[in-house]
């Protein structure tokens, strides 16, 4: 089985120093997402010199599209941010490409460990877990974690709306097969800069740990969403051309890549009959140090629009059988009741600027398939 590894890091790759004892069964490829720098890649190129590599910084991208659409790819560059984290959809693109069968996307703070990635694998393609549907339509993912805390704490994504967060769920023995399994985390869980702060963290972490998970694969039920963190999350490459992570650090907006790129993800493969998963494996996460009211500055403008969202979603009607129809069938949806997500002018933008570019991320991945 062929497995891309997609990273987006400035940093040493120190997390991935014993990749080759972890991949020993699989022919695997790093895709590393950076700005460029010669002297990280040179350090980075010596941890990963035992299994093979790319790099692609703002100049191999640009040439990347430039090999594809001539002089339209101005075009089509601009899907793929600057300088944040939803650079990595450029590294879903190139396994997506390649016909890579698995995409594995780690951050550089969490650390892995033998049976990592056979764990994420078990949970993508047997028919083992639980089925958890919810009446409040959200499942909270740090339910499935042992925490150093009895207090009820939700994941950063996950709406703030009483009826989300009432946890009232219903459980079956049903597992299944799954297109993208979420992994887990020990140490530090993903916390919104509100939940961070509330709990004393100014350096964008607080007391509060993860000891790992409780059960090793939940299913989520159609029509029950939950937060998508891609510090630690494998999926089948089929679904990318419905996986394309949101434009972020535009327009005082930033941080819910991953978390509305899920959303999306969910609708669709509810549409489509597929499933997502989450729960092992547990990848430490050393979360290094940073501003939490920097955070909370980057998030606060699209917390208003995470409590209408999943709504919106949910709302629209999908009809289409593929991944790229049904992908194409929400943004044409978000375009035309973006009122509904916000009367602010500025928020309309960005949402007519994301529709868009999910329009043009459908036609790179027609253009590469």
């Amino acid at each position: 089985m062929q497995v891309y590894v997609v990273i987006a890091s400035i940093n040493r790759l120190e997390n991935l120093k014993n990749l080759e004892d972890i991949i020993a069964d699989y022919t695997i490829k790093v895709l590393v997402i950076d700005e460029g720098d010669a002297k990280i890649r040179r350090e980075n190129a010596k941890i990963l010199s035992s299994v093979p590599f790319e790099f692609y910084g703002p100049k191999e991208r640009e040439q990347w599209f430039k090999d594809k659409f001539g002089q339209a790819f101005p075009k089509y560059l601009e899907i793929i941010p600057q300088r944040c984290h939803a650079e990595t959809s450029f590294g879903f693109l190139r396994a997506y490409e390649d016909q890579a069968e698995v995409t594995l996307e780690i951050d550089d703070d969490v650390y892995i460990s033998n049976g990592f990635l056979k764990e994420h694998l078990d949970n993508l393609s047997n028919s083992s877990g639980v089925t958890v549907s919810s009446s409040g339509k959200w499942y909270n993912t740090i339910d499935n974690l042992q925490l150093s805390t009895n207090q009820r704490v939700f994941p950063r994504g996950h709406p703030y709306s009483p009826m989300c967060r009432n946890e009232n769920y219903a459980w079956t023995r049903e597992g299944g097969r799954c297109v993208l399994n979420m992994g887990l985390w020990s140490g530090q869980p993903d916390l919104d800069a509100l939940t961070i702060l509330y709990h004393g963290g100014l350096d964008g972490r607080c007391k509060m740990e993860s000891k790992g998970c409780k059960k090793e694969k939940i299913v989520l039920a159609r029509g029950t969403y939950f937060a998508v963190c891609s510090m630690n999350t494998a999926f089948f490459t089929k679904i990318v051309p419905s996986f394309y992570q949101l434009y972020m650090n535009f327009l005082g907006v930033d941080r819910f890549d991953d978390i509305w790129s899920g959303v999306f993800l969910k609708r669709v493969a509810d549409c489509v009959g597929d499933a997502l998963c989450l729960g092992e494996p547990v990848g430490l996460h050393l979360k290094r140090s940073r501003n939490t009211f920097k955070d909370l500055k980057s998030e606060i403008n699209g917390l208003d629009m995470n409590e209408q969202v999943w709504r919106m979603c949910e709302e629209a009607e999908l009809s289409a059988k593929t991944y790229a129809d049904c992908y194409l069938e929400l943004a044409d949806y978000i375009e035309k009741n973006v009122k509904k997500l916000s009367a602010s002018p500025v928020q309309m933008d960005f949402w007519h600027a994301q529709t868009e570019r999910m329009r043009k991320w459908v036609e790179v991945t027609d253009k590469i398939s």
